[in-house]
């Protein structure tokens, strides 16, 4: 058998006071039988009676829960009520879901001031109306219990919350004010929003030779280094299923989780269709590892190890005219 552990929650990870009392009280006690002397309840002198106390437990209980009300909270109303909000009417606003390289346009229903429901833009020309996955998680992020409630400032090494935000605008600023102009690093997300930028950059200039670096837990670094190595431009291409009549992946997810899933998964179904347009299906092959989304859909699926997925491009390249020594293949 295997040695790896595994957890299912933070709490059984570290063995903490709430989880060791939460596991305790799993299981309700046992109803008092009689006659068991420690065996099952069929070797019992009354099984019938006791299986009829188990039953009839049960019962009541689930009698118990579903006849139980749920706590009265009272509404009080605004006392100035903004114009464009009614109680328990939604409205809907038009965003953006940005993360990491993945940008779709979103309608959110919001009600009373909380959204809680993420659609498609239809009115978007790329994604027409589509979401992934991901995209109608996204709202979930908001009622997470673990966020932090509060900023937080490092003190002698460790975190310490601070009661407010203008509190918090105060160290911020007092921060920046001891400097005396000396130069900066802001480190964040990969930004998209031009606003944004121009906000950074302005918010920079008053610190000559400070540095705005953008990192990514989910870099596409390799891709805009191998396109400006190839191509001589550092960019992310955009990529037209639609009209690729063979389409070969290595690995690349694109259907779940690679580039922009949602635009992708739009053209590659246009091309699976037969259509007075597009009388020819197109052929996907896929070389992957792990199964995946994509690799699912795929005509032709190749698994192999992931240290050979170089020896797998440098063949294909070969197949299609390229020169390709032997010690490359190996």
């Amino acid at each position: 058998m295997s040695d790896k552990k595994y957890w299912q929650t933070f709490g059984d990870r570290t063995g903490s006071e709430a989880f060791q009392k939460s596991s305790e009280n799993e299981f309700p006690e046992e109803l008092p039988m009689e006659g068991l002397g420690g065996k099952g309840i069929l070797d019992a002198k009354h099984p019938r009676r006791d299986f009829l106390k188990y039953l009839g437990f049960s019962t009541a209980a689930a009698m118990l829960a579903a006849s139980c009300e749920t706590p009265v909270r009272k509404v009080i109303p605004y006392v100035n009520k903004p114009e464009d909000l009614v109680p328990g009417v939604a409205n809907y606003y038009a965003t953006t879901y940005i993360s990491g390289g993945d940008v779709v346009p979103v309608v959110a229903k919001v009600r009373d001031g909380r959204p809680i429901k993420i659609e498609g833009n239809e009115l978007s020309a790329i994604t027409r109306g589509g979401t992934s996955a991901k995209v109608q998680a996204s709202v979930l992020d908001l009622y997470d219990t673990g966020r932090l409630p509060y900023p937080v400032q490092i003190v002698d090494g460790k975190p310490q919350e601070v009661s407010t935000f203008d509190a918090f605008d105060k160290l911020a600023s007092d921060a920046l004010g001891a400097l005396n102009g000396a130069p900066l690093v802001l480190l964040t997300s990969t930004l998209t929003s031009p606003t944004t930028k121009e906000i950074i950059a302005t918010f920079l200039s008053k610190y000559p030779g400070s540095k705005h670096v953008q990192y990514d837990a989910d870099s596409f670094t390799g891709i805009l280094l191998a396109n400006e190595a190839t191509y001589g431009k550092r960019a992310i291409p955009s990529y037209q299923f639609d009209k690729a009549n063979v389409i070969v992946s290595l690995g690349a997810d694109f259907l779940g989780t690679w580039l922009s899933p949602v635009e992708f998964a739009r053209q590659y179904a246009q091309g699976r269709k037969i259509t007075e347009i597009n009388p020819v299906l197109s052929k996907h092959y896929q070389f992957e590892s792990l199964l995946s989304l994509t690799g699912g859909n795929a005509d032709e699926r190749i698994v192999h190890r992931p240290s050979e997925t170089a020896a797998i491009a440098l063949a294909l390249f070969a197949e299609l005219g390229g020169q390709v020594s032997v010690g490359d293949l190996v």
